[in-house]
């Protein structure tokens, strides 16, 4: 038997929740590695996205790009278009800093860390408040 949406919503909410735990975590310790703090970031947003879109029974592509998701997400709840920047900001941290490269830093800045979580922070917040609370971790 399938999944109900409500519920599978609710394990994508966890996903999310987790990575967002683990970027919190990675930044404050002393010596955290904030490159793989930030892809967390990148990855709660994403999968707090997509609790969404399953809740509503919308199929979605395999894919980190948060503007594509959020395009998703605005066809069914116009205020999603609220999050464009956050998705804008966050889509490269799913690989930005993960593989070396001639022109990447090795680490993003404290501050560039730091508004990654306030941005990831914002788009749980805003998925979990559209959801009723069964669909909640």
């Amino acid at each position: 038997m399938p999944t109900p949406p409500t519920e599978l919503a609710r394990i994508w909410l966890l996903k999310a929740h987790s990575d967002l735990h683990t970027a919190i975590q990675i930044g404050g310790l002393p010596d955290g590695h904030l490159d793989a703090g930030i892809y967390h970031c990148q990855q709660a947003a994403e999968k707090a996205l997509k609790g969404f879109l399953v809740f509503r029974e919308t199929a979605f592509e395999k894919v980190h790009d948060l503007e594509k998701i959020i395009e998703q997400a605005v066809a069914l709840e116009p205020s999603f278009a609220q999050l464009k920047i956050a998705a804008e900001s966050l889509t490269p941290y799913a690989f930005a800093y993960r593989y070396p490269n001639e022109t990447a830093f090795l680490e993003p800045s404290r501050e560039e860390f730091d508004e990654a979580v306030k941005q990831a922070q914002a788009v749980y917040d805003f998925v979990l408040n559209l959801l009723p609370m069964e669909a909640r971790p």
